[in-house]
């Protein structure tokens, strides 16, 4: 029956390989378990309501993902869009993660639309490679930031600078006051930033030696390493499923949501999850073969997957799971011989019986699970050498586009930049014919943003 309903032999597997390819693909992507967490903690969101709902949304997804599609494509929660939603729904000084969460449901309703009307595909042609590679540095830097903070390795300290009311009144102006920023190395006796160092080292060796499941290895290791440093309390090691009563199944607020601060954080994770996903889907599907394999409907294929993810964004985001995108690391799998969807559920499956040990990926320290966002930033940050800087008219906006995204921590910012200054400048020295008339109307919507919506 599994021969038959997942092609087994038309596409040259067997029961057993694919099993090992779903295992695979488990292994090297397990360490969103542990890092997803830590990473939305800062929200206000507990660690056990965001590892069941990883758990649960990664699981179902991915498994509808092999069913449907018959494709060997896991999904689970994106780190770009994961690490952006933190700093939005910051505990202090943030956007309540409900309601930041409500804009997210919007977005991924906005995402089926797109989808099923096709606009997804024009949209995603119409950004030019120049600012979708500086998309993806501007998020490796965004993100490496992060995980510099979140162990202490880099010390942020902001204040209130000194008033400017003697220079300001010469010139009759209003006094002033602004904000001072201050980033500073960490310090190596506090236990934090001492384990993120040696876990980084850790993992990078394990990457260097091309260990398989590197990065799930070094989170463990580090782990360990916490428990004599104190960071990792191995009494809180329990093996049951959480309380419903406990879990943020529905808790998004819609009707918040059309607030004024979140039309930017809506078209942030409409854009970002054109990219993202797309990108990923057609790399994975070459990699498998099945892009041009007429027999198994390349171009069919796509398309089912990318209803699938946009319909699974929603059902995540009602379990309190504010991103969805395919992984990278589904290659793993297809490299270990998956060529089904039969990879995709045994993935799945085990992300749901990972719900039973939901005290194990918790008690993990941030310090343990800073490497992998800064050794993330690294593979990211690899694109930089497809943006054609000789050519200023996109060397520039590559360039806005990836600096401001850190420096202002925000990825809506640095899109902006990238847009704005993409069009000027192609218009300016006579290149009109290269910008893609989608581009006017998402230049209007930035203006409409900075205009009246912040």
């Amino acid at each position: 029956m599994l021969n038959n309903f997942f092609k087994l032999e038309q596409r040259a597997t067997s029961i057993t390989t694919e099993v090992i390819a779903g295992v695979t693909t488990f292994i090297t992507m397990a360490y969103i378990l542990a890092v997803m967490p830590t990473l939305l903690a800062n929200t206000g969101m507990s660690k056990e309501t965001v590892f069941f709902a990883t758990c649960l949304g990664a699981g179902l997804v991915t498994i509808v993902m092999g069913l449907v599609v018959n494709c060997p494509i896991a999904l689970g929660p994106g780190l770009g869009l994961g690490a952006y939603f933190a700093s939005v729904a910051a505990s202090q000084g943030g956007i309540p993660w409900q309601i930041a969460l409500g804009g997210v449901f919007i977005a991924g309703i906005i995402f089926f639309i797109l989808t099923i009307t096709h606009v997804r595909q024009i949209l995603v042609a119409a950004i030019p490679g120049c600012l979708k590679h500086a998309l993806t540095v501007g998020i490796g830097l965004f993100i490496t930031l992060i995980g510099l903070k979140m162990s202490h390795v880099v010390t942020v300290t902001t204040h209130i600078g000194p008033s400017l009311e003697k220079i300001t009144a010469a010139h009759g102006m209003a006094n002033l006051s602004f904000f001072e920023w201050d980033l500073n190395l960490g310090s190596f006796t506090r236990p934090d930033t001492l384990l993120a160092f040696i876990g980084l080292a850790i993992t990078a060796t394990l990457f260097t030696l091309k260990v398989r499941g590197s990065i799930l290895i070094g989170i463990i290791i580090s782990a360990l390493i916490g428990i004599p440093l104190g960071l990792t309390n191995v009494h809180d090691i329990h093996f049951s499923l959480p309380a419903l009563n406990s879990l943020n199944i529905g808790a998004f607020d819609i009707k918040n949501a059309f607030n004024f601060g979140l039309i930017s954080i809506i078209f942030t994770f409409v854009f970002v999850g054109l990219m993202d996903t797309f990108a990923t889907l057609v790399s994975i599907s070459s990699k498998a073969g099945l892009l041009d394999d007429s027999k198994n409907g390349g171009s069919r294929l796509i398309s089912r997957a990318m209803m699938v993810d946009s319909i699974g964004l929603c059902v995540c985001t009602f379990f309190g799971l504010p991103a969805l995108t395919e992984y990278l690391e589904s290659l793993a799998g297809i490299s270990a011989g998956g060529r089904t969807g039969l990879t995709s559920v045994v993935t799945g499956v085990l992300f749901l019986l990972s719900l039973f040990l939901s005290s194990l990926f918790i008690i993990i320290p941030s310090a343990a699970v800073a490497p992998v966002l800064i050794l993330l930033g690294t593979f990211m940050i690899s694109n930089i050498q497809n943006i054609d800087f000789g050519d200023f008219s996109e060397g520039l906006p590559a360039f806005l586009t990836i600096i401001i995204m850190p420096f202002t921590y925000s990825i809506a910012n640095g899109i902006s930049a990238g847009v704005v200054f993409y069009v000027l400048l192609k218009l300016v020295s006579g290149k009109w014919r290269e910008i893609h008339w989608m581009m006017y109307i998402l230049l209007l919507l930035i203006i409409l943003r900075f205009t009246y919506f912040i």
